[in-house]
């Protein structure tokens, strides 16, 4: 998460939507940098909301804009696959290693997945469990220029973004049957991508 006072705006990171190499660029420029621990970093907007917001506010007696990129769920679980087929998690309990991404999307479509497809919710992050926040200015990914052109005006600097965090290339290929599956057990994931701006 990066905190920009004077430009009153927030930078929540979804996880897998290119926000670390936002954050390798912008750090410099943050008011405020959340990194450690993960959660922290990760901060969902109801967290935000609950816990930074009113603390901002008694700061500064001024409301922040908060600003996030959300992936295509499909192409955001196959990040996560790729990122968990990694070396260094090879043997624990939320490793894909050895499993098809049809099965890691199956597992996911589950109430209750296990940890190896226990990644989240980008609709909870971005609008509350109860999917009742907002954030202010929503991004696909795909559009990632869009979001950047943003940034370069809204802090009135050119950004230059490095390559950073690419996961191991991997087959991500879902079947019409399971991608059907996953559009009806995960359907709020699929309208706020629709929602952000593309």
């Amino acid at each position: 998460m990066l905190v920009f006072w004077q430009e009153k705006l927030v930078l929540l990171a979804v996880p897998k939507t290119g926000t670390t190499a936002l954050e390798t660029a912008l750090a410099p420029r943050a008011s405020m940098i959340l990194r450690e621990p993960p959660h922290l970093k990760h901060s969902p907007v109801f967290r935000y909301g609950r816990f930074l917001e009113p603390f901002f506010s008694k700061a500064g007696g001024q409301q922040l804009e908060t600003m996030a990129i959300v992936r295509h769920p499909i192409d955001w679980l196959g990040s996560w696959y790729r990122y968990r087929n990694r070396d260094a998690l090879a043997g624990q309990e939320n490793s894909t290693r050895g499993l098809s991404f049809e099965q890691f999307v199956d597992e996911y479509c589950k109430g209750k997945p296990a940890p190896f497809a226990a990644v989240g919710s980008q609709a909870t992050f971005v609008s509350g469990p109860k999917r009742d926040m907002n954030v202010t200015h929503l991004f696909r990914y795909e559009a990632f220029d869009k979001a950047v052109n943003f940034l370069g005006q809204r802090l009135k600097q050119e950004i230059i973004l490095p390559q950073v965090n690419v996961s191991p290339q991997l087959d991500i290929t879902l079947s019409a049957q399971l991608r059907s599956k996953l559009e009806r057990k995960r359907a709020a994931e699929f309208e706020t991508w629709s929602a952000a701006q593309s």
